[in-house]
């Protein structure tokens, strides 16, 4: 290993060593802190505004991870890197991704993939399967509720597209703002552009509000209140019907 791939540091919030929700499988997903996004229904919202996360080398991690390599053999899994958004950490999260492969490791990596083409490019080499979060399809109202545009995120699924990586999509069930009739309509009419396997659908919770009052920042979106089964059924079956494959994962 050469000195600056020593020097690469990641700061870690948490890991989770048998997680069976972010991708296929038996996965180790590792929760790195920060996030280039500011969703108002973050319910990890203690990942995007983690202070003195404990640091860690790449090779450090990955020893960690090695020990359970006959799980995620066993089961088809492997390892996760969610957050916040590992595309805050990216030159931690390319040479811990790269170590991965070298150790026959399956990788996957959670994010909305709001970062430079050139970094997702970098981290896509390394990367086995995207999972990928779709905020809202309207700009004005991505803005609204992430503080971002979401037209950079297009380009960069675009660009994952032609390189033919595996994707997943994961849609978050956000009532009166992503189960609307224009926003369902225009995600189907830009899933059919997209080559993926699957979308996900997460329905939206308030288990997570309690960390934004710790924190001592307002929760825009108290007002909101969680799905019910049938309007989770209604975008199901709307997703259903235009021929994609969907997952409720509660």
């Amino acid at each position: 290993m050469s000195k600056n791939q020593q020097k690469t540091l990641g700061n870690i919030h948490s890991f989770e060593s048998f997680g069976t929700l972010d991708g296929p499988g038996i996965r180790f997903v590792v929760f790195l802190a920060g996030c280039p996004l500011r969703c108002k229904y973050c319910h990890n919202i203690d990942v995007v505004y983690a202070k003195n996360a404990p640091q860690i080398t790449a090779e450090e991690l990955v020893q960690k991870i090695l020990v359970n390599k006959p799980y995620f053999d066993a089961s088809g899994g492997g390892v996760t890197v969610s957050g916040g958004d590992p595309v805050s950490q990216p030159e931690f999260l390319v040479e811990f991704l790269r170590l991965c492969q070298e150790h026959n490791l399956h990788t996957a990596v959670d994010t909305s993939l709001c970062a430079p083409s050139h970094v997702i490019e970098q981290i896509a080499e390394y990367t086995d399967l995207f999972l990928i979060s779709l905020k809202h399809m309207d700009d004005k109202i991505h803005q609204y509720l992430t503080g971002a545009s979401n037209r950079l995120i297009f380009r960069n699924i675009e660009q994952l597209s032609k390189m033919q990586k595996r994707i997943w999509f994961r849609l978050i069930i956000l009532p009166g703002y992503t189960d609307t009739k224009q926003n369902l309509t225009e995600l189907t009419e830009y899933l059919k552009t997209v080559d993926f396997e699957l979308i996900e659908l997460l329905p939206y919770h308030e288990m997570g509000i309690y960390k934004w009052k710790e924190l001592g920042l307002g929760y825009d979106l108290k007002d909101v209140s969680p799905p019910t089964p049938k309007q989770i059924a209604k975008v199901k079956n709307y997703l259903s019907d235009a021929g994609f494959t969907v997952v409720v994962n509660e």
